[in-house]
């Protein structure tokens, strides 16, 4: 379909000048005729309130983790997310990072974080109809079907 939304992630309040670089080359990309919706934290009630789109592309929930992180929310953000998709039914594409494939990392709460992200991807892949891992441009099917390509 056409009538597409885009969640992005990122906060503001958090930008470095890189990151703020980072976000202007990711609008220029984006099609302009995608509705963008910008949520750093309470990204269930996001979701909720899109629900008439064909598509919805969220971007991304390392990002989204890090600002609840920050904020001392992420058990209930987390906990609202899964409730929301297990009856969610708009075409949904959630895009993360995979950063539990290195090193253990020093400190407390970058451990955490690994931790968290690895607890939250499993149960989204648990929930989704397909999981793709893309390394170097590459997708790799997990879970479902490949896409045929048109």
């Amino acid at each position: 379909g056409e009538n597409i939304a885009y969640v992005a992630t990122a906060n503001p309040a958090l930008n470095d000048k890189e990151m703020s670089s980072r976000i202007t080359h990711h609008r220029e990309r984006r099609p302009s005729h995608w509705t963008t919706i910008e949520t750093a934290v309470e990204l269930a009630h996001s979701l909720e309130q899109l629900t008439h789109y064909d598509c919805v592309l969220v971007d991304c929930l390392t990002l989204w983790m890090s600002n609840c992180m920050e904020q001392a929310c992420w058990d209930l953000q987390r906990k609202q997310l899964l409730q929301c998709l297990d009856s969610y039914s708009t075409n949904l594409i959630l895009v993360s990072n995979e950063v539990g494939m290195g090193i253990v990392p020093l400190g407390e709460l970058n451990r955490r974080f690994v931790d968290a992200s690895g607890f939250l991807h499993q149960a989204i892949a648990l929930r989704a109809d397909r999981v793709v891992f893309t390394a170097a441009g590459l997708p790799l099917v997990m879970k479902g079907t490949a896409l045929e390509n048109h």
